[in-house]
């Protein structure tokens, strides 16, 4: 799954506005911007982000790095990039085999996208923007990333 970098938003909005230029890729301190390769005119060098490769830590150092403004600087709260979900059978806390607290302590959201419910087990908040690092440190495998385009077609299909 490739994700938009933090304050993309639509990908059709975005994708008018960004000239492929890098500048997102080289500000992100941790790498996690990579540009899409290609011939495709229209997506060939644009940004994203591969969460199972290297997830956004939420430095927000690209919006501000982009000329265009296809990607907005945000707080962190805002980068809404989509959500995570905890499948609570695979995660090692809720099967009591050991008190594993990894999503929680690598969250940049930490408190906030995932809290301790009694001060124990894990749970993803409404507040989660979908960054993925808690997918990626997950040593069970327990979390799901949606990203957000696949979250609003979830959405319309229901509706």
């Amino acid at each position: 799954m490739k994700l938009l970098p933090p304050g993309a938003g639509d990908r059709e909005r975005f994708l008018q506005n960004c000239i492929h230029c890098g500048k997102c890729a080289e500000s992100c301190r941790f790498d996690a911007i990579k540009l899409t390769k290609g011939l495709d005119p229209l997506t060939a060098g644009t940004p994203y982000i591969d969460p199972k490769k290297a997830p956004c830590f939420l430095c927000m150092h690209c919006g501000p790095a982009c000329p265009t403004g296809a990607i907005s600087a945000l707080e962190q709260k805002d980068a809404d990039m989509g959500t995570a979900f905890l499948n609570k059978d695979q995660c090692f806390t809720y099967m009591g085999a050991v008190l594993c607290r990894t999503c929680f302590e690598k969250c940049p959201m930490r408190n906030t996208a995932i809290v301790l419910k009694n001060g124990t087990y894990p749970e993803i908040t409404d507040d989660c923007v979908g960054c993925g690092v808690c997918h990626y440190v997950c040593p069970q495998h327990a979390i799901t990333l949606i990203s957000r385009e696949q979250l609003q077609a979830k959405v319309r299909s229901e509706a």
